[in-house]
């Protein structure tokens, strides 16, 4: 590869390293094309990016950025997946391929500036995704102003429950 080839590359991955949240790194040894075009796929439809790359190139990509802390876990046979929005969807991804394809391994990978380890990664793909996240905060917020209402809808209700049985007993007694 010419030179001009590799600092397209580089200054492309470091453009992609800077506006990603999540980086994972991965060590796809062993796999076939097929499975790596499937695990591309899936990446895809989690908006993931799943590039394999040199590892000289990622380090010079890291430069300058927060991917730089796991530039000394760039060896060997390095994939990395790109994630610019939820960062529970490529977890789940690549766990649950990691668990079909005992070649593939995560090795580790970078949050919004921190090192998250492969275990950390396994427990991220643990959450649930962004929208049931949301969804349970809006319901949270739903019930409190329902619960209050409810509340004090039972007040008035009861005191008309004691007037009529007052009424009642009253009527009884004339």
């Amino acid at each position: 590869m010419d030179i001009k080839k590799k600092k397209k590359i580089t200054e492309d991955l470091h453009g992609r390293f800077n506006k990603s949240t999540l980086v994972i790194l991965t060590d796809y040894k062993g796999l076939d094309v097929a499975s790596l075009n499937t695990l591309r796929r899936k990446l895809r439809d989690a908006n993931t990016e799943y590039q394999v790359a040199k590892n000289s190139l990622l380090v010079r990509a890291s430069e300058g950025n927060d991917v730089s802390l796991i530039k000394d876990h760039f060896k060997g046979p390095s994939a990395i997946a790109l994630s610019y929005a939820d960062p529970v969807a490529p977890a789940k991804v690549l766990t649950d391929f990691s668990k079909e394809n005992k070649n593939f391994e995560i090795k580790v990978g970078v949050l919004n500036g921190k090192i998250v380890s492969a275990d950390g990664i396994k427990a991220l793909s643990s959450l649930p995704s962004r929208e049931v996240l949301l969804a349970q905060v809006l319901s949270t917020m739903n019930a409190v102003p329902t619960s209050l209402v409810t509340a004090l809808s039972d007040v008035p209700r009861r005191l008309l429950n004691v007037l009529q049985a007052v009424k009642e007993q009253r009527e009884a007694q004339a």
